[in-house]
């Protein structure tokens, strides 16, 4: 995938996926706003193998698109 998208399109795109971001445009909290999707997937290990098949230098970004519920808390 080439183009841009924003965190929203991702997200809506991509339900409770992994998403690896390339060149995420973050804000001041480091919020991702946009980025190339390079991999979605249900399985991380295919996030982590995509990311590491890419040559430097390169910034990425994991996102995870399933809403937390409010009483829950990932640690990742």
């Amino acid at each position: 995938m080439d183009k841009r998208m924003t965190i929203a399109d991702i997200e809506s795109r991509f339900p409770d996926e992994w998403v690896l971001v390339q060149d995420p445009e973050t804000n001041e909290r480091l919020e991702i706003l946009s980025g190339q999707v390079v991999c979605h997937s249900s399985n991380r290990e295919d996030i982590d193998r995509a990311m590491l098949a890419r040559k430097p230098p390169r910034r990425f970004a994991i996102v995870f698109t399933r809403s937390v519920p409010d009483d829950k808390v990932y640690v990742l």
